[in-house]
């Protein structure tokens, strides 16, 4: 598990009950965060290409920033599969994988307040 994964985080306000809605907005609310999250809640570890190939429209670059942010804050968890070639793993931590229902929530009320992308003109 990365390092001081089960650490608390650290909220950026103090003081106001509202402080860990937006620090936890603020951490997931990243464009691709939040749907990085899922596709590993939804397809397991993955390997890089695997999760670039995932999660569409995304860049290599974006893609690395993302994870190394989301490892940083101990949802995700990199793990080196083979040297020869060098492979890596990207799976969710606890921390990571305790974020299934705040996602499947986002899912649900996408899907019953926004409009299909297909039926944009």
């Amino acid at each position: 598990m990365t390092e001081g994964a089960s650490e608390p985080l650290a909220v950026w306000c103090a003081g106001e009950e509202w402080c860990p809605i937006t620090t936890t907005a603020t951490l997931i609310g990243k464009k691709w965060h939040p749907v990085i999250v899922h596709r590993l809640l939804d397809n397991g570890p993955s390997g890089f290409n695997e999760l670039k190939e995932n999660v569409d429209g995304i860049s290599s670059k974006v893609l690395s920033e993302s994870l190394e942010d989301l490892q940083e804050h101990g949802l995700v968890e990199r793990d080196v599969v083979n040297e020869q070639p060098f492979r890596v793993s990207y799976s969710l931590t606890e921390r990571g994988a305790s974020l299934e229902p705040v996602i499947t929530e986002m899912a649900a009320w996408g899907k019953e307040h926004l409009r299909p992308a297909e039926s944009e003109a």
